[in-house]
């Protein structure tokens, strides 16, 4: 499973994307996901919002993920 970071999002990670293959415990929704991401860098905790699309539309915590979905993160924007 790979996912696609955006932003400070991508910031706080470090990398652009994030591959999920080799986690034990694989997240099963949208929500599994974020808590998996807070868990592995708490500074996702720090974001206001964040939103997920998967497979190209926005998507609720209760959205089932699958191994083949195309995940992104895309946190809040701000600018002038």
């Amino acid at each position: 499973m790979e996912i696609i970071l955006f932003g400070i999002a991508r910031d706080i990670v470090g990398k652009s994307s994030l591959d999920l293959s080799s986690y034990n415990e694989k997240p099963h929704s949208v929500g599994e996901l974020i808590h998996l991401l807070n868990d592995a860098y708490p500074d996702f905790n720090k974001l206001s919002s964040l939103a997920v699309a998967v497979n190209g539309e926005y998507a609720s915590l209760e959205a089932q993920i699958g191994q083949k979905d195309e995940i992104a993160i895309i946190p809040p924007v701000s600018g002038g």
